[in-house]
């Protein structure tokens, strides 16, 4: 038997299939904006090696409308598509927000997976750059900041004459040209937020965090980050496929 389970996020989606352990076997990327006009689900589970696919598959999702395309794409076949938050969680984690309806499902997966460490923190930088808190096993809440890639976006379109730059770590001194200047302010500007929102934690939960990255930018900001810290890119399918093992 094998499974699929995907994490719908604001820029791509990521759609895996798992064996009957529920580790990886294979992968798919899709920018999530084309999930909108298709569903390349459909071409994946007609594949001859998937053909004992599990009927249910299990999403985390934080963009409703592909959400409900996949849904409706599937709708007369033998597939149940569910939403993670459309289940029971509190039998896997304990979330001590007021209002868990409006945390997104991947924040939720990641804890999720996050939280064998016991106490860990977990920075996933995507279309937000967040920063979520597991302590003694239970999520706590976190920090939402402007995402890097976003960020750069947003002031390259903002302004008549600045220029879309892609980010290079290796930033000795400040800019002698527009482009130096501004890959100056993102690297050292994000390399402050980052590790005072990461002290910041530290010191308000008097803990030592386990500190997980993921995310496009996770590798770029592993080398300027000051703590001990690991890269997992897989860290939400991982949190969503102990969700399907557990409640499925």
């Amino acid at each position: 038997m094998k499974y699929l389970i995907g994490d719908i996020g604001n820029t791509s989606t990521k759609i895996c299939i798992l064996n009957n352990k529920f580790k990886i076997l294979k992968s798919y990327n899709f920018e999530s904006i084309k999930m909108l006009k298709g569903n390349p689900i459909k071409i994946i589970v007609k594949k001859k090696n998937y053909k004992d696919l599990n009927s249910v598959f299990l999403f985390s999702s934080v963009v409703p409308k592909v959400f409900s395309n996949i849904k409706k794409s599937l709708k007369f076949s033998k597939y149940k598509i569910l939403e993670l938050k459309s289940l029971n969680l509190n039998k896997i984690i304990k979330i001590n927000i007021k209002n868990k309806k409006l945390l997104g499902s991947d924040r939720i997966a990641n804890a999720i997976s996050a939280k064998k460490f016991k106490n860990c923190l977990v920075l996933d930088f995507g279309t937000a750059t967040t920063f979520d808190v597991i302590k003694n096993g239970v999520y706590e809440g976190g920090v939402i900041a402007p995402g890097v890639k976003l960020s750069i976006q947003n002031l390259r379109e903002a302004t008549a004459l600045l220029p879309l730059i892609n980010l290079s770590s290796n930033q000795k001194k400040i800019g002698k040209n527009t482009k130096e200047a501004l890959n100056a302010g993102f690297v050292w500007g994000y390399e402050g937020l980052i590790n005072n929102i990461i002290n910041k934690i530290i010191s308000k939960n008097k803990k030592n965090f386990k500190i997980l990255l993921t995310g496009g930018y996770a590798n770029f900001f592993k080398k300027i980050i000051k703590k001990n810290v690991t890269v997992d890119q897989n860290i939400t399918v991982k949190g969503i496929a102990n969700v399907y093992k557990e409640l499925i």
